[in-house]
């Protein structure tokens, strides 16, 4: 029997039996379900993607949208919604958390239209459109709070989802935005004529349906901080110059307020407090469930000194509080003006300093240890770029320690310059803490590089009578010092000092104790020509000077004394200089030396950074020296920023 013996029998025909073969290879190519493969990359684009990251709904949101029936929301946002808020078949975490990225989608469509012109809102327009934008944010905001907070499972019960991390991502900028608009809002009003607003003020803002209760106060905080100028968000700020960018992880908005000048300029007080302080901004919202959060309009803005703060209890959940501890920092830096102004400083002109300025990176905290540090010739603050930014980037010493920056007028003569520091260290100290029994008073580390490195070991020096020596000798000097109190006084207070009390560590970076043969050069003479000093500067010395020369005996032909400028004093061939070079250092302080190598290949006690000499920068008793093949800037170096850290460490671990 042949094969189609059986199909002739049925009464069918070839052809059907073709036919029907062909029917089933098309609907197997029909099927439900393929498959193919993707890499991992797009995998976890598509698996963390979201409407912030990439402008569309993420899976999971579009995923409970499909299982309460909506195929598209793009089509139909406000009737997605409302048809997910009452939709059966998913649970509350799914609800919230597509209900806040779909509120976030709208709030960054609010966003993206036309600003409102200044003379239009002066005239009262686009308040509408504004309002709908908070709206959109606070709505956004209060659902990741329910999500977050409110539901059967804890935050850390969801610790390692994916869908938390956005969800909390949603909440951080929603607060991010809402505060920075309703600051640029409303700062106008408070700050005009007679407003006269602080920061300690409670403010009620009524937006919309929304009414918002804003303290703008922390403990870190003073209570008559004024209002800030500007209020940005941190995370919109990028700094070159910086090695790294600090931050904290956690809730809520990091920020940082840029306050105005001290009212009659910094002349006025011998400390600077941060005109940049960090904030972090939190949204609170009333209620216990998620649905009374979700009939709720009022909230709650507090906001917080994250160097205060590190955990925060919200609706009962104690959670960590992000935070940016470079934004405020950088900011400063790159609105100060420095480089120019230090520069100016040293030639003697106009729009330079002339008295030292004690300038505060962070409110005062009276728990935390002070770390000072003194710049270089013709430097500044830029000098602790990044020695200051990793310091307070180890959380360990952040935690621990405050910095303070001296800015001093690296014209003047050393003697005047140690005098002034001195005096500008205690009247902050006496500010703070009149009592002197604060933590912070005790246990101070002096940082200083350079020419910063010798003022420092003079602040903790003993002078006993070493200095008098070189004033002018004869007998009218000799007969002077003994009839004449106001002179002695008058000599003693540039003459006569002890070590600082409140310091008991001190590190000296590249400092040139005995001076420095480079001062001596055709270049560091020309340039020491150019130093002058301004005539504020003069006035503190000049009367003492005029009397000293009338006393001084002059050879025939010779020149009156005169005062040194600073080059002078950095010479090795210096009559203070050489009278300092061995005064003692307090019992009480342990000190370290960083010290630049730029040539590996030459001896130790012949090699130099290429300014100051091995054995200029070299202290005998030192607890620790560090030789770091570097030019003269060796602070910059990652290995003398480590060894800050570790002395630092060390500090913490003997106190």
């Amino acid at each position: 029997m042949n094969a189609a013996a059986p199909l002739r029998q049925s009464g069918r025909s070839p052809w059907a039996a073709l036919l029907l073969l062909a029917a089933a290879l098309l609907m197997s190519g029909c099927a439900a379900v393929s498959v193919s493969s993707v890499s991992p990359a797009r995998y976890l684009a598509e698996r963390r993607g979201d409407v912030l990251t990439t402008g569309r709904l993420s899976g999971a949101a579009q995923e409970v949208a499909r299982v309460a029936g909506i195929d598209d929301c793009g089509e139909a946002p406000d009737t997605c919604r409302q048809a997910l808020s009452q939709a059966e078949g998913i649970t509350d975490e799914q609800r919230l958390s597509a209900l806040a990225e779909l509120w976030l989608q709208a709030a960054l469509a609010s966003d993206r239209q036309p600003a409102i012109a200044p003379d239009a809102q002066a005239a009262g327009q686009g308040g509408d459109a504004d309002d709908t934008a908070v709206d959109a944010w606070l709505e956004t905001a209060r659902h990741a709070w329910a999500y977050l907070f409110l539901t059967r499972r804890s935050p850390g019960d969801r610790a390692f989802e994916d869908r938390q991390t956005q969800v909390r991502d949603y909440y951080n900028f929603a607060v991010q935005r809402t505060v920075t608009r309703l600051f640029h809002r409303h700062a106008r009003d408070a700050r005009a004529p007679g407003a006269g607003a602080t920061t300690g003020e409670v403010a009620e803002l009524a937006v919309g349906r929304w009414q918002l209760s804003a303290r703008l106060d922390s403990p870190g905080f003073a209570s008559d901080m004024p209002l800030p100028q500007e209020l940005l968000a941190a995370s919109s700020l990028r700094f070159t110059g910086l090695r790294n960018t600090y931050r904290r992880d956690g809730f809520g908005a990091p920020l940082v307020a840029v306050l105005p000048p001290p009212e009659g300029g910094p002349a006025h007080a011998p400390f600077v407090p941060m005109r940049y302080p960090a904030l972090t901004a939190l949204l609170t919202f009333e209620g216990r469930t998620p649905a009374e959060v979700l009939r709720t309009h009022r909230v709650q803005v507090r906001l917080y000194d994250p160097y205060r703060s590190e955990r925060v209890d919200l609706a009962g959940v104690p959670a960590p509080l992000a935070a940016n501890f470079t934004a405020g920092y950088g900011l400063w830096l790159a609105r100060s003006g420095f480089a120019t102004q230090a520069l100016r400083t040293l030639l003697g002109l106009s729009d330079g300093i002339v008295q030292p300025q004690v300038q505060l990176m962070q409110p005062y905290d009276p728990e935390r240890g002070i770390v000072v540090m003194l710049h270089g010739l013709a430097s500044s603050p830029e000098a602790w770029v990044n020695v200051a930014n990793e310091v307070l980037g180890d959380e360990t010493l952040r935690q621990h320690y405050q910095i303070w920056q001296v800015y001093y007028p690296t014209n003047a003569p050393l003697v005047l310059n140690r005098r002034n520091i001195a005096q500008a260290l205690q009247q902050t100290l006496a500010h703070f803490d009149p009592q002197g029994t604060a933590p912070a008073s005790r246990h101070m580390v002096l940082v200083g590089h350079s020419m910063g490195g010798v003022l420092s070991r003079l602040l903790v020096s003993d002078s006993g009578r070493a200095l008098w020596s070189m004033l002018p000798q004869g007998p009218a000097m000799d007969a002077a010092l003994v009839d004449d109190p106001t002179l002695q006084r008058e000599l003693a207070d540039y003459l006569d000092f002890r070590p600082l009390p409140q310091v008991d560590r001190a590190i000296f970076i590249a400092a040139p104790h005995r001076g420095t043969p480079f001062a001596e050069t055709g270049l560091a003479r020309r340039v020491a020509n150019l130093v002058t000093l301004p005539l504020a500067m003069l006035e503190q010395v000049n009367d003492l000077s005029r009397r000293l020369t009338r006393l001084a005996p002059m050879q025939e032909g010779g020149l009156p004394p005169r005062i040194p400028n600073s080059i002078d004093n950095l010479s090795d061939r210096d009559p203070f200089v050489r009278a300092v070079a061995d005064l003692p250092i307090s019992a009480q302080v342990r000190y370290h030396s960083i010290i630049g190598r730029e040539d590996p290949r030459l001896p130790l006690a012949q090699s130099s950074d290429g300014v100051v000499p091995y054995a200029s920068a070299h202290l005998a008793g030192a607890e620790s020296e560090r030789v770091i093949t570097s030019w003269h800037s060796v602070q910059e170096t990652p290995q003398a920023m480590l060894e800050v850290r570790r002395i630092l460490r060390e500090q913490l671990r003997q106190q």
